[in-house]
């Protein structure tokens, strides 16, 4: 018999962190900036989309632009987090990005926001929302790239190495722009298409940039993770690291995003 696969994410984590960053209000400035530019993309495209699926819909900025929208008559907004579905009034179901749990056919537009880099199986995932789509319909999804946050994670990997020896894994495996347009080719998808922006984020010091990671519900859910937390040592120490190494002339510090934006019909 063939070893199980190795899993990359710990699902359960991921889903704890979101109803954690649920319950304390959600820091959803990120989630809504790009919720926006989606919708650039889908502006674009003249024609309707009388049924709709939200993947990942956190706190809600993708459903609630997508109400305001003509032509919409049925919205099924789906969160691994009970806590994000809760705050929202659509049709709600709670479910894993990984197993989308809808019949062939069943939408004219699968949206998604920020969620798909949580999948442990991109082209699997990809391939069951073609299949859910109908015949013609869109994907329009946005994920993080590689790029994202590469100011913290390089001074986090340092200072743990200074102050405790070792460094945990931090890093997940990102799906690379110049591949995407293959892979959804590859999935299924008719006339794809990759693009991709950086968003940059100024704060006043790593700390509330943690914060609000915590917020969001992006904190280390790596499966290889080390379990205990940082220690207070390690922390003060990422924190000088990323003022000197990437601070601003005003004192702040910059964090970016890397926003990989996907396209492509089901044939």
């Amino acid at each position: 018999m063939l070893p199980a696969p190795i899993a990359l994410f710990d699902r359960r984590a991921w889903r704890l962190h979101r109803d954690r960053a649920a319950r304390s209000g959600a820091a959803d400035f990120l989630h809504a900036e790009v919720a926006d530019r989606l919708f650039d993309r889908l502006d674009d495209v003249k024609r309707d989309f009388p049924s709709v699926l939200d993947l990942g819909a956190h706190h809600g900025a993708v459903s609630c632009g997508l109400k305001r929208r003509a032509g919409i008559e049925q919205l099924v907004t789906v969160d691994p987090a009970p806590a994000f579905l809760r705050r929202l009034d659509e049709m709600r179901v709670v479910a894993d990005p990984e197993l989308v749990p809808f019949r062939g056919g069943s939408f004219d537009l699968s949206i998604s926001a920020l969620a798909l880099h949580w999948v442990g199986d991109l082209p699997g995932t990809l391939v069951q929302l073609c299949w859910v789509l109908k015949p013609g319909g869109l994907l329009l999804a946005a994920m993080l790239g590689g790029s994202t946050l590469v100011e913290l994670r390089t001074v986090l990997i340092e200072a743990e190495l200074l102050e405790e020896g070792g460094a945990s894994p931090r890093v997940s495996p990102a799906a690379e722009l110049a591949d995407l347009a293959a892979l959804l080719l590859r999935t299924g998808f008719a006339m794809p298409v990759a693009d991709a922006e950086k968003i940059t984020v100024t704060y006043p010091d790593a700390l509330a940039l943690m914060r609000d990671l915590r917020g969001m519900g992006e904190t280390n859910a790596l499966a290889a993770r080390r379990r205990t937390p940082l220690r207070r040592a390690t922390l003060a120490r990422a924190a000088a690291l990323y003022a000197e190494r990437f601070g601003l002339a005003d004192g702040r510090i910059p964090a970016t995003f890397e926003i990989l934006f996907l396209t492509g019909w089901a044939p």
